[in-house]
């Protein structure tokens, strides 16, 4: 899959034509931008999101030299079926979607729930993946990871009762630097005006919690399988997927690299995007 003379690069985010490919009888909405050739990075979302809930200010460094991709889950925007009951079925439909296109080798950028998702991709089709980013993740059985549930239901409730995104109170501090933080996101989340993609449904999210839930209470996996390069990053003070898990992450995963930013909660790749996004490139161009 290569960029012909006569089709522009296009390396924004807001930019990125949507487009659709069927696999396994799922039809997946998917963006992709950046030049064509080598190893391309697929971008797996978290929770409850759709194509346009990927910071521009992490994408668009990255796609400056690299084929980046993002997708919707089965069930979840544009895409269509209904959302798996589990994260390992979820792990299948991304397989699905990636060999579809014609791709036997990636590179993952992963968030959140994105990065439990990838995590049984690369256990289940090592040959697949070359590198993986995992961002405010955790492994499966991880401790605490099925309060999730509770935390998001909370703060969804207080987005409701203050009229502001969920993500201002999951991602990011209450204080006066994640506040700030929380609205720039936010705000940049927007960039993108024209051919936005569709809210996830109720029954999606709630799907999707419950498949988190089940990730946290299994029987952990063998993280030494696990042998690709990987960079783990976090804040210091992650609600959702508590920090520790992220060092966790790290003692499990052979060689694995480890970045925690200060003053900084679950969205800390999107608070720090200016130092992380260059780590990132760094680390996919090594």
């Amino acid at each position: 899959m290569s960029t012909t003379q006569h089709e522009p690069v296009i390396t924004s985010y807001a930019q990125a034509p949507a487009k659709t490919i069927t696999a396994g009888g799922t039809t997946f909405a998917y963006r992709e931008l950046g030049p064509r050739g080598g190893v391309p990075v697929v971008f797996f979302v978290h929770l409850a999101a759709t194509l346009d809930n990927w910071d521009p200010r992490i994408i668009d460094p990255i796609a400056k030299n690299h084929h980046v991709i993002t997708f919707d889950q089965r069930g979840v925007g544009a895409s269509s079926g209904t959302v798996p009951r589990t994260l390992e079925e979820a792990a299948d439909d991304a397989y699905a979607f990636i060999t579809a296109l014609g791709f036997d080798k990636i590179d993952i950028f992963s968030f959140s729930m994105g990065g439990m998702i990838a995590q049984d991709l690369a256990l289940k089709h090592p040959g697949l993946v070359r590198k993986l980013i995992l961002t405010g993740t955790g492994p499966r059985g991880g401790k605490d990871m099925d309060k999730v549930v509770g935390t998001t239901y909370l703060d969804v409730l207080r987005g409701a009762l203050t009229r502001s995104d969920a993500k201002e109170f999951l991602f990011f501090n209450r204080n006066r630097t994640g506040k700030a933080a929380g609205k720039a996101f936010i705000k940049r989340l927007q960039e993108r005006t024209a051919d936005r993609d569709k809210a996830i449904s109720l029954k999606a999210f709630q799907t999707q919690l419950t498949a988190i839930a089940r990730f946290g209470r299994s029987a952990p996996s063998d993280l030494s399988g696990i042998t690709q390069p990987t960079l783990i990053a976090n804040g210091d003070h992650d609600r959702m997927v508590p920090s520790i898990l992220s060092e966790d992450l790290h003692r499990r995963i052979p060689g694995s690299e480890l970045i925690i930013y200060p003053d900084s909660g679950h969205g800390a790749v999107f608070q720090y995007s200016e130092q992380f996004a260059p780590v990132a490139v760094a680390f996919l161009d090594r």
